[in-house]
């Protein structure tokens, strides 16, 4: 396989602005959304990786190789196992979470030094209180 290039350097500023306390939601979901990111593929039909936690899927998603090497180094990766991903924009994950029949949002960076989670729009049916 040859060289993966992401460009995500724009989101890993704003994570980083977020981070230190003066980021603004505006700028950190536009990075996002015109970022390119590496999304693992599962199965034999490549579908996306995702994981639930609280009720939510979550695709996973990271701003470059050494990130999503972190996360399956810590999945416990088997040496002659091919792992495939493929490179979306933000802005189109956003689009497919929010196509699913369940909340899905979306997890960049799992497990590095500066996670960012962009959750689903969940709205309160007043039915279901």
């Amino acid at each position: 396989m040859g060289v993966v290039d992401v460009d995500s350097g724009r989101l890993r500023s704003e994570i980083a602005a977020f981070y230190a306390g003066f980021g603004a939601p505006s700028e950190l979901t536009a990075a996002f959304e015109s970022s390119a990111l590496l999304v693992p593929l599962t199965g034999p039909d490549d579908r996306v990786f995702t994981l639930e936690s609280g009720g939510i899927a979550w695709l996973c998603a990271f701003t470059g190789i050494p990130e999503y090497a972190r996360f399956m180094t810590a999945r416990g990766v088997v040496a002659d196992q091919e792992y495939r991903f493929h490179t979306f924009l933000g802005r189109r994950l956003h689009e497919f979470a929010a196509a699913q029949p369940e909340p899905t949002g979306v997890a960049v960076d799992m497990l590095g030094a500066h996670p960012m989670t962009f959750p689903p729009d969940v709205s309160e049916d007043p039915a279901d209180v």
